[in-house]
């Protein structure tokens, strides 16, 4: 009967790991874990004393520093593999996962599945006939030679390949090697694995070609098994469900997805929201049934695609709904705070967080670390939340699983402020109103770099007033827009007076709005 070493390659989360180990070695199979060199020593500690009694866990010998798109995650795999291969003899099949992989059938089912397909599978697709690549990069992957990281050293990849694209410093592929690219995600058999470590000690002129190619995880595994195994001994597919949005992003699965799961054609599923611990949980239980009545409908990348495609004619499910006909819900309540001084609004912010049981966020379309839930990738970037604007608070609304929401907004938002009391939904707007002294001006000054740390007082007190003036003009434009029911609190009014508001913008009692104006420091800068 089939047993299945899984080749886990992850970077954080130890005790999910040690969770994931557990379940995924429950059922009689085995475990090869590569934890990335450049993460925390602690964490990797936690992983390995939480495993140390588990025999059907190893770890690579030799640990890498990874980074997307390098040889490095190729060289942390085959790291992997080679420890799998030495400490798991009675392995026939070994499977790439990753943290964010969970199993979708039984042990049982998949061990059957197995036994009854003698054949790898893994996506191969030609490199250069192929459609595979949808954006970016295509020949440039492999007849350039790429040493640095596009995402942690931008400058010097991409003078690098400028300076190779000028001079015409190419370089040719293997004579008998045909580039093919897929999915990362593969389940090969032992005597495939065996084969490719062999090949992989031989072929010195390949692996210094694979080495500076960018992004090889798409395309090493996938060339070297279709030159090393029959084609007939080749599903071109992967076993791992996986779909992709329309702005190439991973779909993520929730708890609510469990059902829909277990109809998929593969054992495995990516990416389970780290958040999702009921279905995480439900899924472990899973591998270790005996269950195998799995009706295999596989109809969930149609059903997304329905769903999703109802928003080109405005409809619902779709990820377009934050266009302009749409709305975050009629039921709900969105409460802007609007302050040039972003450290006052937060203080606000963090006393109603403290006093009541509406979910606040701070400046998430200002500050790109403001801390934020897990939502699918719409939260990855600044660029994203104001592309989607209207998405990304509707599903802050799902996951704090409220109609209220408290949001802060830069006195320069006013597009947003617009577009949001366009809604249809209950928008109020409550501004703080502060003094700006020229000491703040002047640190403001130089915490944006309009000046430099060193600039003059001769030349700060030139700009001071534009400075000035561009802060009144924004509060101005603020409110010659007339926001329905718009609120403000001053920091030379009276408590009375910013309590007033302060209870009208929230719904609350006047004990505790004063408790909010009262708020200790709130103007001090």
């Amino acid at each position: 009967m089939a047993r299945i070493a899984f080749i886990l390659l992850c970077h954080k989360n130890p005790s999910a790991i040690v969770q994931q180990a557990e379940q995924l070695t429950a059922a009689g199979d085995f475990i090869a874990i590569h934890f990335d060199a450049s993460a925390d020593a602690q964490d990797y500690a936690a992983i390995t004393e939480g495993l140390s009694d588990n025999p059907n866990v190893t770890f690579a010998r030799r640990r890498v520093k990874c980074g997307w798109g390098e040889w490095s995650l190729v060289q942390a795999t085959l790291c992997a593999i080679e420890a799998a291969v030495d400490a798991f003899p009675r392995a026939s099949h070994f499977y790439m996962v990753s943290g964010d992989c969970m199993p979708i059938k039984s042990a049982t089912y998949a061990h059957q599945f197995l036994d009854s397909h003698d054949c790898d599978f893994i996506e191969s697709y030609d490199f250069f006939d192929s459609n595979w690549i949808k954006t970016g990069f295509r020949e440039e992957r492999l007849i350039y030679r790429h040493f640095f990281n596009e995402r942690t050293q931008k400058w010097r990849f991409y003078t690098s390949l400028g300076l190779q694209q000028k001079f015409g410093v190419t370089r040719k592929i293997p004579a008998d090697i045909q580039v093919m690219i897929g999915s990362q995600w593969w389940c090969l058999r032992r005597r495939t694995i065996e084969a490719l470590l062999e090949f992989v000690k031989e072929r010195r002129d390949v692996m210094r070609f694979f080495r500076t190619t960018w992004i090889p995880d798409e395309t090493f595994f996938q060339t070297l098994v279709r030159h090393l195994v029959p084609g007939r001994e080749i599903e071109n597919r992967t076993l791992t469900f996986l779909m992709f949005t329309d702005y190439g992003m991973p779909v993520t699965f929730y708890n609510d997805h469990y059902d829909l799961l277990l109809g998929q054609d593969g054992l495995f599923a990516r990416k389970i929201s780290a958040e999702a611990q009921d279905l995480r949980d439900d899924l472990g239980v899973l591998y270790v049934s005996e269950r195998t009545d799995f009706v295999i409908s596989d109809e969930g990348r149609n059903l997304f695609g329905f769903l999703t495609g109802r928003g080109r004619i405005g409809r619902r499910f779709a990820p377009r709904f934050w266009e302009s006909e749409t709305t975050l819900g009629r039921s709900r309540e969105l409460l802007i705070i609007a302050c040039k001084k972003w450290h006052v609004a937060k203080r606000l912010v963090a006393g109603i967080h403290d006093h009541t049981d509406i979910p606040t966020v701070e400046y998430l379309f200002n500050e790109e670390d403001t801390p934020l839930p897990d939502l699918g990738g719409i939260e990855a970037s600044l660029a994203k939340r104001g592309r989607h604007r209207r998405a990304f608070l509707r599903m802050l609304f799902d996951h704090y699983q409220s109609d209220r929401l408290v949001i802060c907004l830069d006195t320069a938002d006013l597009e947003l402020m617009r577009d949001f009391f366009a809604d249809r939904a209950t928008v109020r707007l409550l501004e703080i109103e502060c003094i700006f002294d020229d000491a703040y001006l002047t640190g403001h000054a130089k915490r944006v770099g309009l000046v430099g740390a060193d600039a003059s007082e001769a030349m700060i007190s030139r700009l001071l007033p534009t400075i000035r003036n561009d802060i009144a003009y924004e509060r101005d434009s603020m409110r010659d827009a007339s926001f329905s029911g718009a609120l403000r609190i001053r920091e030379n009014a009276s408590i009375d007076e910013n309590a007033a508001a302060i209870a009208s913008f929230l719904s609350i009692n006047a004990d505790l709005a004063r408790d909010l104006a009262e708020t200790p420091h709130l103007f001090v800068d």
